[in-house]
């Protein structure tokens, strides 16, 4: 018997205490009590996202608050920039073309970060610009982008600024209000400890200008109904009331532990991870980092899909290999949410094994090893 871990960016491990909460009685959604739950994890999940905003919450992946985004602030044939840095950035694109919106990409090299010079260059040169769609974390590569850079830039437009923050949130540091970020994005299967599920969308005062003009086809993601209900303490539709009974239990444990405390936490395990790598001879794929997860290319002569799979399947550790034009060029570790310095270890030992196994010539125990100087 092997004991299973989770250390893919998305699903993540869900504390214990959690998964209890959410086997509790399930409580009906239309009472005082949910209401009380309801306003509770309202207000925590604003101190959580660092904004005086509402943050408003969807039973749905994190794609339905992407969605939403789209949907609520544009119409048909207005212009988007949509920064496409990767597989997450693309689906912003294809969200926007989907409804009619022009999406004018900004394709940057999936293992780079985006320039803020050409984000303001994109804007100065292409009028008329109502969003500037971007993400934290790129997932599919492991690279952060600036975002408090091309905030600066953006909030001295017209335009709003939407970021992806569904793997970042957490792991990486973002100040919504102070870096002009007018919606924020996010999922519940990350940094959040949950299982998939509930998305949120932070809304600031001037994107929700954008709400009354919007004429594209909504009608589960109406912000419209979801604000209104909000200043109720309720919901427009039918809560996923277990999830928002564990992610009340969530939010107080992470508030407990700190933001700041956690942003530390998730970059002590990151760097060793990356450090671990580089001392068994693996090259990083991410040019700029997330502390999120780290992506890490595939040596020469070693089949990708091959170290995913006996990672899973022999040494019980679930990890990620690459998307699209990645698929079998890297592997990607996550270090988000409920994780802590021996499940990097645990990690950072199997794929040594691993390795070794596929003909890759590694000293066992020389990236444990280096993990560990960096944890202790």
């Amino acid at each position: 018997m092997k004991k299973y871990r989770l250390m893919s960016p998305g699903p993540t491990p869900v504390p214990e205490k959690v998964l209890l909460k959410m086997a509790d009685t399930v409580i009906h959604h239309r009472t005082p009590q949910f209401q009380s739950v309801l306003k509770e994890v309202n207000e925590k999940l604003k101190r959580s996202f660092r904004t005086a905003n509402a943050v408003h919450t969807f039973a749905s992946s994190g794609t339905g608050a992407m969605e939403a985004s789209v949907v609520n602030l544009l119409s048909k044939g207005d212009k988007a920039l949509v920064i496409n840095a990767g597989k997450f950035g693309e689906r912003f694109g294809e969200i926007c073309k989907a409804y009619g919106v022009d999406a004018v990409m900004y394709n940057v090299p999936w293992s780079e970060s985006p320039d803020p010079a050409i984000v303001a260059k994109t804007l100065k040169e292409t009028p008329g610009i109502k969003a500037v769609y971007s993400t934290l974390c790129e997932t599919s590569t492991g690279v952060v982008s600036d975002i408090q850079a091309i905030g600066a830039v953006v909030s001295k437009t017209d335009a709003v600024l939407v970021v992806d923050a569904v793997s970042g949130l957490f792991a990486d540091k973002m100040l919504p209000d102070e870096w002009g970020v007018d919606v924020v994005v996010s999922g519940s299967q990350k940094g959040f400890m949950l299982p998939p599920g509930l998305a949120f969308l932070s809304l600031s005062a001037k994107a929700e200008k954008l709400i009354a003009s919007s004429n594209l086809p909504k009608f589960y993601f109406d912000l419209k109904a979801a604000i209104k209900a909000y200043g109720k303490n309720d919901t427009a539709w039918t809560p996923a009331v277990s999830l928002m009974q564990g992610l009340n239990v969530v939010l107080d444990m992470m508030l407990t532990e700190g933001l700041d405390n956690i942003l530390s936490r998730h970059a002590r395990l990151a760097n060793a991870t990356r450090e671990a790598m580089k001392a068994i001879g693996l090259e990083l794929y991410a040019k700029n980092p997330s502390n999120g997860v780290t992506a890490v290319r595939v040596p020469e002569g070693v089949d990708g899909s091959a170290i995913v799979k006996k990672m899973r399947d022999e040494q019980g550790v679930t990890i990620a290999g690459g998307q699209s034009e990645l698929k079998g060029k890297i592997f990607r570790v996550a270090h988000m949410g409920y994780m802590d310095e021996y499940d990097t270890i645990s990690a950072v030992a199997g794929i040594e094994m691993v390795l070794s196994q596929l003909g890759y010539k590694v000293q066992l125990g020389k990236g444990v090893g280096r993990a560990q100087e960096l944890l202790k």
